[in-house]
């Protein structure tokens, strides 16, 4: 009987062992993946800011980075549709902070008509 008793431990011990390693391994290919995500997303910002610098205005630049630490989703789809517009070819001459604004306003949902009742 105890024997009997010991393979029954042998084999939940292997099959637990078994369940653990395939948990690990899962988990290692969830992290690989999430570095290369990662690493792909850095390599996409370095190409955002690499056309930019080279077509943005500083005081352009400077405008995009304030808007950045108030609506950081907002300044980076700003700096994508920037990029892919220069890399299209729309885009020519280098922007700058007025015709920034003025591209912006253009896009932005429109606050000025926003109206304020007061109760």
């Amino acid at each position: 009987m105890v024997a009997g008793r010991d393979n029954e431990l042998d084999a939940l011990r292997a099959q637990r062992m078994k369940e653990l390693q395939e948990q690990l391994q899962q988990q290692a290919a969830q992290q690989l993946k999430a570095e290369e995500q990662a690493q792909e997303q850095a390599v996409q910002s370095a190409n955002i800011d690499a056309v930019l610098r080279r077509h943005l205005a500083p005081d352009a630049r400077a405008r995009l980075a304030r808007i950045a630490l108030v609506e950081p989703e907002r300044a980076q789809t700003i700096r994508a549709n920037l990029a892919s517009m220069y890399t299209q070819g729309e885009l020519t001459s280098p922007l700058t902070d007025a015709s920034l604004k003025k591209m912006l306003a253009t896009q932005s949902k429109s606050r000025s008509n926003a109206s304020v009742r007061r109760i």
